[in-house]
């Protein structure tokens, strides 16, 4: 009889974490819609299609592939039929790498009724603009993040999830990094540097990368601050336009996201500043080069509140949770880190890393909004991340 064999801890993250969307999308196969999946190079996107449909027979079609981006750009519809087969079932992987493939995704789904069309992109603005348009009410959207704190939870258990939190705040969500122990630096740095800016350096044109680099970094070092576009042009040496417009390249590419600022009522409430954060923790971390233990920052605030605020994102997303997403500030810097706004109801949000911190909501924001007010702290955040029970 065989010994069992050992598990290490990383071998059991690896095999046992299942994304939230998979059950999703997997509901919505044959329901006469294409599914189109983006996200950031190497969250999992290829990997989840590959799963939901490892017990069914597809065509899998890699766009980065030369013959495949040949027969895909600007086929007809018996080009198409040749193509396809009898396949049922047709998954084209780096969509966004075919010129055009937003029309050939539209005769596929208009001429060929019986085929369920898969599309996933590394390059969200790529595949978007492709897509948006000729696949308008043909398709069903999704985004995939890097794992969530959630699905992460659910995979390793409470304890062990627990016990590697706080390397999960340093080092992030990518499902190699979780893998791959002892080697999230060199991970992190590869993803960062060979595959984040990839897509925006192919795509759109940039003439000045280097900017591109300050800006990015600058906004590591600033989260949970308001971006000041001029002082960010001044830093890198290009203009505001400039700024803004990489800065909008970037949140395209999944790799920031903005905050904007709440004002409904006050005169001297901040009405046009945006924060900027980070789809991953590790991501940041990479960017800035500060892979320190959590005893040894001076930035664990900065740290939890990204950690909070994408966690929350993605728990939203995922469970389909629509709400309208703010900070508040005054000009005499009253704040609150976090609004969600649904169905006429407002919830306020601070987030403090030290439990014991007293925390009261600010007396003007009070008198002027009802909302419920709660503090989130490494006690309570996994409710508010989408862990239940």
């Amino acid at each position: 009889m065989n010994s069992p064999k050992s598990i290490t801890f990383g071998e059991l993250v690896k095999f046992m974490i299942e994304r939230i969307l998979k059950k999703r999308i997997s509901d919505q196969l044959f329901k006469g819609k294409t599914i189109v999946l983006i996200g950031a190079r190497q969250v999992g996107k290829t990997t989840l299609i590959q799963e939901i449909l490892r017990d069914m027979e597809f065509l899998f079609l890699n766009g980065d592939d030369p013959l495949i981006k040949q027969q895909l750009t600007n086929p007809n519809t018996k080009q198409i039929e040749t193509l396809i087969g009898s396949s049922k079932i047709i998954f084209i992987d780096e969509a966004q790498r075919i010129e055009n493939i937003g029309l050939t995704a539209k005769i596929i789904h208009d001429q060929f009724k019986h085929v369920q069309l898969i599309l996933s992109g590394s390059s969200a603005f790529e595949l978007r603009n492709n897509t948006n348009e000729p696949l308008t009410g043909r398709k069903f959207e999704y985004a995939l993040y890097p794992i969530s704190y959630e699905e992460y939870e659910k995979s390793v258990g409470y304890i062990d999830a627990l016990r590697d939190f706080e390397s999960r705040l340093i080092y992030g969500f990518y499902p190699d990094v979780i893998n791959q122990r002892g080697e999230e630096r060199q991970i992190l740095n590869e993803i960062t540097q060979s595959y984040l800016f990839k897509d925006i350096l192919s795509f759109a044109n940039i003439k000045k990368p280097d900017a591109l680099g300050k800006i990015l970094q600058a906004l590591a070092f600033q989260i949970g601050n308001e971006v000041s576009y001029n002082e960010l042009a001044q830093l890198t040496g290009v203009d505001k336009n400039t700024v803004s417009n990489y800065i909008h390249l970037l949140e395209l590419s999944c790799i920031i996201y903005p905050l904007t600022s709440f004002s409904r009522n006050l005169r001297n409430e901040i009405k046009t500043n945006r924060k900027i954060y980070f789809y991953d923790n590790g991501i940041r971390n990479a960017i800035i080069q500060n892979f320190n233990p959590i005893e040894f920052r001076n930035d664990i605030g900065a740290l939890w509140e990204n950690f909070l605020m994408t966690e929350r994102l993605k728990r939203n997303h995922y469970h389909r949770v629509f709400a309208n997403t703010y900070f508040w500030r005054t000009k005499q810097q009253q704040e609150i880190d976090y609004l969600e706004e649904a169905d006429g109801k407002l919830s306020a949000f601070e987030f403090k890393w030290n439990t014991g911190a007293k925390v009261k909501i600010p007396s003007a924001f009070q008198d002027a909004y009802s909302a419920d007010f709660k503090v989130i702290t490494r006690e309570n955040f996994r409710e508010f991340v989408g862990v239940f029970g």
